[in-house]
């Protein structure tokens, strides 16, 4: 088994008008968050991991020539924020022996109003849209809830 990389993404998932996306945790019910995902390798560009997570739990496509649903990558910011935080004990065993705090990089997607969402069902039950403030009082993550309450900042 490999070990999870303690170096991950928050992505805030917004519209124009501060609508956040969040997800619900397939693993843990009640758990609502943005997107979230650790880097595959140690090199990989934090920017791609965003993509990709993006992508695989919102089935959202950040292009460089966008087409159709696709989302411009321009879209995509880094807000230059990074949390360091303790792993909860029950996620753990994911990652090598002794390590017990990540850091979360936080990023920005600005998205159409009605772009579509696909969720990764293995890993997110039910999705919604709320206005920004009611969004990050909804999620369990304190991180993840103040990334959130700095939206208007990055707009």
């Amino acid at each position: 088994m490999s070990h999870k990389i303690p170096e991950s993404i928050l992505v805030v998932i917004y519209t124009p008008d501060l609508e956040v996306l969040l997800i619900n945790r397939a693993d843990k019910p009640g758990y609502w968050q943005s997107v979230t995902g650790a880097k595959n390798t140690i090199d990989e560009p934090l920017f791609e991991t965003a993509r990709r997570e993006v992508l695989e739990e919102t089935g959202i496509r950040v292009a460089a020539n966008p087409t159709g649903d696709n989302v411009p990558e321009k879209n995509l910011r880094d807000w230059g924020i990074a949390n360091i935080f303790e792993i909860y004990p029950e996620w753990r065993y994911r990652y090598a022996p002794g390590v017990t705090q990540n850091t979360e990089h936080v990023f920005g997607l600005l998205v159409p109003r009605n772009t579509p969402v696909i969720l990764a069902p293995r890993e997110h039950l039910q999705y919604l849209w709320l206005p920004y403030r009611e969004a990050a009082d909804k999620c369990f993550s304190p991180s993840n809830a103040e990334a959130i309450l700095q939206l208007p900042n990055f707009i």
